[in-house]
């Protein structure tokens, strides 16, 4: 059986400029260039910073006394320091932007830095200031991982706005093509634009709807190296399996180097984190071996809880106070609100927060079913009739949620965890949302940080899940400190 690929019958795509994927290696390129010297002048600005705070006297007198020799060798290991960036391809194009690579790369190659000025100075019994060194590296090091968060930022925005994405054609199936088009679609940052979809499952000029964009189906699998070509795409994404196998991939991929398109392959792994996934090579077949999630042993996470909890309620007291007085003077009711929600293992518990509509809500819930804006079991109105003005202004700044430091104090919450679910939403769970409940729900989440009511059911779900599914210490830092920021928009708090 032949393995060779045939180019399907099919309209002719859009012409693309002979210098495309030319064009898109000199963006690229520049792009790296102005990492590059932004780093060289990070690394001057940290050695120079460094020399004013070590020998502040020599930048009084303008003449280098005292600190001459490190004068002499910052320079040098200023060059060893970009060389070794260099090295570790710490601006490399398909790391820029998106997953923490790029800041293990620069750790990297800035702790190899300092180990080989160590080394040489004691090798060649030079003599350089010991707190000019403890200053200057670290120093270094920080500065160069914020040129780099502010150069994502910027990237991030460009690419949000259409700007500086690779386009792609995606290949495979028509379900697995859709399913991962609408992740490209919905990320951006990553970098890629879905041009065009290459598919044996449906009829050419077909048009598929991925987020907000409609692209068009070009033709078959057997066709792609035609349309690549066509197209002028500077790569391809397989979207699952393909016809042929893993030989017909291998030389899929063997035929688009010679065109100089790359080959991007999509694992059938969804929302499981790196940390997670280790390759285990097994005669040159690369497997997946995905660990275990561990749900129980969390003692770490159960003490900053406390203490975070503890130092909250006693930092907090004086402005929960004043939260209190505000809603008793809006309309004289109580100023707590207790509802029965579904923690770990499916074990009810009643979780407070500051009220924020009027006594009788709950009873008039039924009559605004009609005017329900929640997806899935969820209720939410935008703007529901039942707020008091005074809960609108607690929503909006998420003050009501401060009285479930106490929930997390006595264990029945987190700071950091999956929505608390009221009893009729779990009742409505399907398609494994149960497993949410396999950890301690929290304050906040990933569901905060991602848009909060504005999401949708199956989104919040599947954010949920990717928490319980992939939890780490370092997970629940981050999203502790972007809820800040997500609070202050106060996108999606009604």
């Amino acid at each position: 059986m032949s393995l060779a690929l045939h180019p399907t019958p099919s309209p002719a795509p859009s012409p693309a400029p002979a210098s495309a994927r030319a064009g898109g290696a000199q963006l690229r390129g520049s792009r790296a260039l102005g990492v590059a010297a932004l780093d060289l002048g990070l690394l001057l600005a940290a050695f120079g910073g460094a020399h004013l705070l070590r020998f502040p006297w020599d930048a009084a007198t303008g003449i280098a006394g005292e600190g001459w020799l490190e004068v002499v060798v910052a320079p040098a290991i200023i060059v060893l320091w970009m060389l070794l960036l260099s090295t570790f391809r710490t601006r490399d194009p398909r790391i820029a932007g998106v997953g923490g690579d790029e800041y293990r790369r620069l750790l990297t190659a800035s702790l190899l830095t300092g180990a080989l000025v160590a080394v040489v100075a004691y090798a060649l019994q030079v003599d350089i200031a010991r707190g000019y060194v403890a200053i200057a590296l670290p120093l270094g090091v920080l500065l160069l991982a914020l040129g780099r968060k502010s150069t994502r930022a910027a990237l991030a925005r460009r690419r949000a706005s259409g700007e500086q994405l690779m386009d792609v054609l995606l290949v495979g199936d028509a379900e697995d093509a859709r399913y991962v088009g609408r992740r490209i679609a919905a990320s951006p940052g990553a970098g890629y634009r879905v041009r065009a979809v290459v598919t044996d499952c449906l009829p050419v000029g077909t048009e598929i709807e991925l987020g907000d964009a409609v692209v068009p189906v070009l033709g078959g699998v057997g066709g792609v190296l035609a349309l690549a070509e066509a197209t002028g795409v500077p790569a391809v994404v397989i979207a699952g399996a393909v016809p042929g196998g893993h030989e017909r991939l291998r030389r899929l991929g063997w035929q688009l180097e010679d065109r100089g398109v790359e080959l991007v392959v999509s694992s059938p792994l969804a929302d499981i984190a790196a940390g997670r996934v280790h390759e285990r090579p097994v005669d040159g077949l690369p497997l997946m071996h995905v660990e275990t999630p561990e749900y129980r042993r969390r003692f770490g996470k159960r003490f900053v809880d406390v203490a975070g909890a503890g130092l909250g309620l006693v930092l907090l007291a004086p402005v929960m106070a004043a939260v209190a007085l505000l809603i008793r003077l809006d309309d004289g009711g109580p100023v707590l609100f207790r509802q029965t929600r579904v923690g770990r293992g499916g074990v009810d518990f009643s979780i407070l927060k500051f009220r924020t509509m009027c006594v009788d809500a709950e009873g008039r819930m039924a009559a605004l079913q009609s005017q329900n804006e929640g997806a899935g079991p969820l209720f939410k109105m935008q703007d529901d009739p039942r707020v008091t003005r005074a809960g609108a202004f607690l929503r909006r700044t998420s003050l009501d949620e401060l009285p479930q430091l106490w929930n997390v104090l006595v264990g029945s919450m987190s700071l950091v965890g999956p929505r608390p679910a009221l009893r009729r939403e779990v009742a409505l769970y399907e398609d494994f949302a149960d497993r949410r409940l396999l950890v301690t729900p929290g304050i906040t989440g990933l569901w905060q940080i991602s848009g909060r009511s504005d999401l949708d059911w199956a989104d919040g779900v599947r954010l949920d899940l990717h928490y319980v599914e992939n939890w780490s210490f370092v997970h629940d830092v981050v999203i502790l400190a972007r809820t800040i920021p997500s609070v202050l928009r106060s996108r999606g708090a009604y």
